[in-house]
């Protein structure tokens, strides 16, 4: 890690090196922040992730949010190096697409690891960082959500679960940790990431075509809503900020 700042914020991503994640840090050391690129598994390509990010004080690190000791060895070395947390941003998730009427393709294997890594993961990495945020004067925590968590659609019924209980719980923080540490959600619909790509250009311009903005997010869009989440709303939390093109309104 280069010589940095040390009064430059820190934020810290889960997730960082992934389509989202990876913009999340771009947008993040851009606006002048310090930034940790957490990944679950890939280390190499969080580090690639770092190196890439403008300014200097940047650090790749494992942050496997469904071990709770793992992320508190973390927090300590984040405490050693950079001293305190200014955001903290729960981008790291997981889904595998199951129909909803496919009850049983929705293996209790697969509840399990959706709610561990979208529900329990976020919690135990808010656990591990918080005296940490609790250094900064301006601590925030973005929980990276989904409209499925409203509208229940979604790449399985798990996946709707999570997300809505995610939310739940940026709510219950927020009143928490208050007056101290605020906590927002950032909701995407569709985004235009690794995920989708997955998916054929057909179904993605049905999924665009049913959007009233007629446009689905790209990392840069979620990014953006971190972003203003962090830096701009200070008497914002508790509360869900969309970044979805109004899908949940339906199209006329």
């Amino acid at each position: 890690m280069a010589e940095a700042n040390t009064s430059s914020p820190v934020a810290v991503v889960t997730g960082g090196s992934g389509s989202i994640g990876a913009a999340i840090c771009r947008r993040l050391a851009d606006d002048g922040f310090r930034v940790v690129v957490g990944a679950g598994r890939n280390l190499d390509k969080a580090e690639v992730v770092a190196a890439e990010l403008e300014g200097v004080g940047h650090m790749a690190m494992t942050l496997a949010v469904t071990d709770s000791s793992a992320l508190t060895e973390a927090a300590g070395l984040v405490s050693q190096q950079l001293g305190r947390v200014d955001v903290l941003v729960n981008c790291a998730g997981m889904t595998v697409p199951v129909a909803h009427d496919d009850l049983d393709g929705l293996t209790d294997d697969v509840i399990d690891s959706i709610f561990a890594t979208n529900w329990r993961g976020p919690f135990a990495t808010v656990r591990a960082f918080r005296p940490l945020l609790e250094k900064s004067d301006d601590p925030v925590i973005v929980n990276i959500s989904s409209i499925a968590g409203v509208t229940g659609q979604g790449s399985n019924v798990a996946y709707c679960a999570s997300k809505a209980a995610l939310d739940s719980m940026t709510r219950s923080l927020a009143r928490a940790l208050a007056p101290r540490i605020r906590v927002v959600s950032v909701s995407p619909g569709w985004v235009l990431g690794k995920y989708a790509s997955r998916f054929p250009a057909e179904y993605i311009q049905t999924q665009t075509d049913e959007t009233p903005l007629q446009k689905l997010a790209r990392p840069e869009d979620v990014a953006a809503a971190v972003s203003v989440a962090a830096r701009e709303l200070a008497l914002t939390t508790g509360s869900i900020l969309s970044v979805d093109g109004g899908r949940p309104l339906g199209v006329r």
